[in-house]
C-alpha cells in the first residue's frame, strides 16, 4: 500500500535531521530530498511548512517540497561574511527579552532586534523581565523611549510571577520567535508561561555577568491551546542583514514618522539643514539616545557596504 504524503513545520533540525510536526500533531524525523540540498534551493529554517514523502528507501521520511514562506526573520551571519541567515520562518511577531538586571541591559543591542524586526516587516514588542530584582518604576523609567517609540512593552518576572498572563494572551495562536541576549531568563520565561516545554535553564556567570549558552539552535515548540514560539539561542553578535543605509531610519518608527519632513529626500539626519529629525530630537519629540543608536548603525552599515 502507498503511504501518502502530509504537511508540517519544521520545529528543529540538527545533523540534517529535521524533525516535522505533521496536520494531525505527529511529531516525524525526516532527511531532506537530495535536490532540496543544491545551491539555489531555498535553505530550510525552523517555521518552514513543507510536504515530506515516503523516503525512497527504508521506511523513514523525507522533505519533498518546502512550501513558500510568509515571512521570515532574517540577521547577518556571524563574523564578516556578507550571508543571510534565516532564524526562522513564517513568523507572527518578534519578542525580544531583556532584563532590567543580571545582566545589565545594553539599549544598543536592544535597538539592533528591533531594526532587524522592522527590516523584516516584522511586529515587534518588549519583555523587561528579572523585575523582582528592580522597582517596576525604575525599569520603567530605563525603557521609557521605547514605550514613547510605540512598542508595547511586557514587564515580567518568573519569581513572583508577574506579567505572565498578558504576554501568554499576546503568544495564543501565534508564531512568535523569543530572542534576546544570553542570560535574560528566556527559558525561564517560557517554562513558566508553559510548564510542558521543560526547556533547559543556564546560570548567569558571575565572573562575565554574561549567560552561557543553553540553547543549541532555534526551536519552534507548539503551544498549548495553539500557536508556537520559537527559542533561539542568546545572541552575542547581532549582525543586521538586508537594511540599506539609506533605509535605516525606517526602522527607527519615531524616526519615520518625521523622515518625509525633511528638506532633502536623501537627507542622513546628521548635518543636513532643515532636518526634522533632528529637530525632533532637539525638541524633545525623539529619544536622544535612541538618535545616537541610529547614528552608530548606519555608520556601522555604511563600513559594511565599502568593504562589499
Amino acid at each position: 500500500m502507498t503511504v501518502a504524503s502530509e504537511e508540517g513545520v519544521v520545529l528543529r533540525g540538527t545533523g540534517g535531521v529535521w524533525v516535522v510536526r505533521t496536520l494531525a500533531g505527529v511529531e516525524r524525523e525526516v532527511s531532506l530530498r537530495g535536490r532540496l540540498k543544491q545551491d539555489n534551493a531555498p535553505k530550510l529554517a525552523v517555521g518552514d511548512r513543507v510536504t515530506i514523502e515516503p523516503a525512497e528507501r527504508g521506511d523513514g521520511w523525507a522533505i519533498g517540497e518546502i512550501h513558500p514562506r510568509t515571512s521570515s526573520l532574517s540577521r547577518r551571519a556571524p563574523g564578516m561574511r556578507q550571508a543571510e541567515r534565516v532564524v526562522a520562518a513564517n513568523v507572527d511577531q518578534v519578542v525580544v527579552v531583556f532584563a532590567v538586571v543580571k545582566p545589565e541591559p545594553h539599549p544598543r543591542m536592544l535597538d539592533r532586534f528591533l531594526t532587524i524586526a522592522e527590516a523584516n516587516d516584522l511586529s515587534a514588542r518588549v519583555v523587561i523581565n528579572k523585575v523582582d530584582l528592580a522597582s517596576e518604576a525604575a525599569a520603567r523609567g530605563k525603557f521609557a523611549a521605547y514605550e514613547r517609540a510605540g512598542y508595547p512593552i511586557h514587564y515580567t518576572s518568573t519569581k513572583e510571577p508577574r506579567g505572565l498572563d498578558a504576554l501568554r494572551e499576546v503568544l495564543h495562536d501565534r508564531t512568535s520567535v523569543f530572542t534576546g541576549p544570553s542570560g535574560v531568563g528566556k527559558s525561564s520565561l517560557l517554562n513558566a508561561l508553559y510548564p510542558g516545554l521543560s526547556l533547559r535553564v543556564g546560570e548567569i556567570s558571575e565572573s562575565v555577568n554574561k549567560g552561557r549558552h543553553t540553547t543549541v539552535g532555534a526551536w519552534l515548540h507548539p503551544l498549548p491551546g495553539g500557536g508556537y514560539v520559537v527559542d533561539t539561542p542568546g545572541l552575542r553578535e547581532v549582525g543586521m542583514w538586508g537594511v540599506e543605509p539609506t533605509e535605516l531610519d525606517r526602522c527607527y518608527p519615531e524616526l519615520r514618522a518625521l523622515r518625509d519632513e525633511c528638506r532633502f529626500a536623501d537627507c542622513t539626519h546628521r548635518a543636513e539643514p532643515d532636518c526634522a529629525v533632528r529637530e525632533g530630537v532637539e525638541s524633545g519629540a525623539i529619544d536622544r539616545d535612541r538618535y545616537e543608536s541610529y547614528l552608530k548603525l548606519r555608520e556601522e552599515l555604511e563600513s559594511v557596504e565599502r568593504q562589499y
